[in-house]
């Protein structure tokens, strides 16, 4: 099985950047649909992004479009979030999720959490106004 882990959070103003990263370790990312979630203080982890398995496809919340990008690489076996523009409401721990493509998964990009079967412990984000 594929174990993700996070890293790249941090501390940023209103208005900055971060790049987020989720290595794969155990197994190869290429095979997996993969996504990313966040959980802010008092509130139930949400769907953020999510790229096919193919790599062709991606989808976003509509709080984050156009501000985020999710892209893979495969020959790292990583997987990114690009974060611009980023508000205090922003701030929450950013989780990465893996969902083992299935044979008819095609360019099917999950949101629900209970899709995905591998989850990696988190990074925090925090946004200052």
């Amino acid at each position: 099985q594929v174990q993700p882990e996070e890293s790249g959070g941090g501390l940023v103003q209103a208005g900055g950047s971060l790049r987020l990263s989720c290595a794969a370790s155990g197994r190869t990312f290429s095979s997996y649909t993969l996504g990313w979630f966040r959980r802010a203080p008092g509130k139930e982890r949400e769907f953020v992004a999510t790229v096919s398995w193919t790599g062709s496809t991606t989808a976003y919340a509509d709080s984050v479009k156009g501000r985020f990008t999710i892209s893979r690489d495969n020959a790292k076996n990583t997987v990114y979030l690009q974060m611009n523009s980023l508000k205090p409401e922003d701030t929450a721990v950013y989780y990465c999720a893996a969902r083992v493509a299935l044979l008819d998964d095609g360019d099917y990009t999950p949101r629900a959490n209970d899709e995905y079967e591998y989850w990696g412990q988190g990074t925090q984000v925090t946004v200052s106004s």
